[in-house]
């Protein structure tokens, strides 16, 4: 497939805009709000944050009218369908530690528990964050060489 340097650099942008929004608010911000004691509540602002740039994807690829461009904007989309998944269950488990803690008569226990719960709670999105990153590196190759994913072309054929 024959693309311009343009569009490989258009392409490219959706892969650099998935691992900046990865980097910063989730291996830079997230540790620095806890680190900071702020609570459950302060990790939903890197939170906020990466969903901003996960709708800008989607919204992005889905205006695109250059096939191949429109292709890898869908691509680093499906990227963040594995960390929308990370972010669900890193929910359920801290809603789990809410519905064990709020009962609980020790107030100091309770606080113990919840910052344990907290920290294996994050580990599915800091899972699917350092396996999303190395995808995405695989995609910015695939920008490189003009090409685009079997899958893709399959759900998204050129010209439609």
């Amino acid at each position: 497939m024959d693309v311009s340097d343009s569009d490989k650099k258009a392409a490219r942008w959706a892969h650099d805009l998935f691992i900046l929004n990865v980097f910063f608010f989730h291996l830079l911000l997230t540790p620095a709000t806890i680190m900071l004691g702020i609570g459950l509540k302060g990790l939903l602002i890197p939170l906020a944050l990466s969903l901003s740039v996960i709708i800008y994807i989607y919204f992005r690829g889905q205006r695109e009218h250059r096939w191949f461009v429109a292709a890898h904007w869908r691509l680093a989309f499906k990227r963040c369908k594995l960390l929308l998944i990370g972010y669900a269950i890193t929910a359920a488990i801290l809603l789990l530690a809410e519905l064990l803690t709020g009962g609980m008569k020790d107030a100091r226990m309770a606080d113990i528990m919840v910052t344990v719960i907290t920290r294996i709670a994050i580990m599915p999105t800091l899972i699917l964050v350092m396996v999303t990153v190395v995808m995405e590196a695989s995609a910015t190759s695939l920008v490189g060489r003009g090409e685009v994913p079997e899958k893709i072309l399959k759900e998204f054929p050129p010209h439609s």
